[in-house]
C-alpha cells in the first residue's frame, strides 16, 4: 500500500495508475480535511465484491468454511476438467 498526497498523485498520475496496475498495489491518496481516497484496479475491486457477496449470509459463510476445512484435511474428490 502507497500513501501519497494529492499534488503528488496529481503530478504523477500515470506512474500512480501503472503501480496500481501493474504491481497490484492499492494507492490511498491523502487529501486535504481528512477526505482521502483509494485507488485500486478494478480487477482488485471486483475480488473483493465478490468476496463481500460470498460472506454476507451466514449460511454461505458457514458452507465455504466447511469447503476449506474438507480441503485442508484433504477430504475432497479431484476431477478432470471437461475441456470444449
Amino acid at each position: 500500500m502507497r500513501v501519497v498526497n494529492y499534488t503528488e498523485f496529481r503530478n504523477n498520475l500515470a506512474e500512480s495508475l501503472n503501480i496500481v496496475n501493474d504491481d497490484g498495489d492499492i494507492v490511498i491518496v491523502s487529501r486535504s480535511k481528512g477526505k482521502n481516497v483509494v485507488v485500486m484496479s478494478l480487477e482488485e475491486y471486483n475480488s473483493i465484491q465478490e468476496t463481500l457477496h460470498l460472506t454476507s449470509t451466514v449460511t454461505n459463510r458457514k458452507r465455504l468454511d466447511k469447503a476449506v476445512k474438507n480441503m485442508n484435511e484433504g477430504k475432497y474428490i479431484r476431477k478432470a476438467l471437461i475441456e470444449k
